[in-house]
């Protein structure tokens, strides 16, 4: 678990930072699955007032990251297998889709865009930064959403953003994943730049199975 996690954030942008700490801190792993958050501590932490960290738990809520159960106050859920299972396979289903119809689509300097994102992703993977990893990939795929035609597919996944993300940074602590992944998306990227969407869909189902298999090995390994 980080030990060097600075929370202190600048009083003129509390709100929209508060929410990106705090995802950032649950993506890295400070808050356990099934922890629950003690919003007095968490004050102190960030140093904000009470009423800025309850309208940051509440986006935080929104994007399904923690759980506010009335009477109980927040804490970070803890998933069954059936219900990562279920978010694995909407995100298979948005992602071979968007990632053929993008096959078809995709612009000439959007390619550059998105080749430049599968650098960056490489780059992260070479490195000891997990977070850099999450964002890299985040901004992979979000030029391949927002290059594949339909707009309502593209918000429907960026709802999942965050939960894949989390997913994403639990898979990504195994030994060898990060460079799997890089294989990958390389295969994505490559299918995509051949607008061969046969190869393209095919890609993307494998690293989606890819992902959820590293998921299943890091929940029940503890990670």
């Amino acid at each position: 678990m980080p030990s060097d996690l600075n929370l202190r954030i600048l009083p003129r942008t509390v709100q929209q930072e508060t929410v990106d700490k705090l995802r950032l801190a649950i993506f890295s792993g400070v808050f356990e699955p099934g922890t629950r958050l003690v919003e007095s501590q968490l004050c102190v932490q960030l140093g904000i007032s009470r009423p800025s960290l309850r309208e940051a738990l509440r986006s935080l809520a929104a994007e399904r990251l923690i759980d506010i159960v009335p009477n109980r106050g927040p804490s970070i859920p803890a998933l069954t297998w059936e219900e990562v299972t279920s978010i694995y396979e909407a995100r298979e289903l948005l992602e071979v889709e968007a990632v053929g119809r993008c096959s078809q689509r995709i612009s000439a300097e959007q390619l550059q865009a998105l080749e430049k994102a599968l650098s960056a992703f490489e780059a992260a993977a070479s490195s000891n930064d997990s977070l850099a990893r999450i964002t890299t990939a985040a901004d992979f795929y979000s030029i391949i959403l927002a290059n594949c035609g339909n707009p309502i597919l593209e918000e429907i996944h960026r709802g999942l953003v965050a939960r894949i993300s989390l997913f994403r940074s639990r898979s990504m602590s195994l030994e060898g994943r990060a460079q799997s992944s890089l294989a990958e998306m390389k295969e994505i990227y490559e299918a995509i730049a051949a607008s061969d969407e046969k190869a393209a869909r095919k890609a993307a189902r494998k690293h989606v199975l890819k992902a959820m298999a590293a998921a299943k090995k890091s929940m029940d390994s503890g990670n």
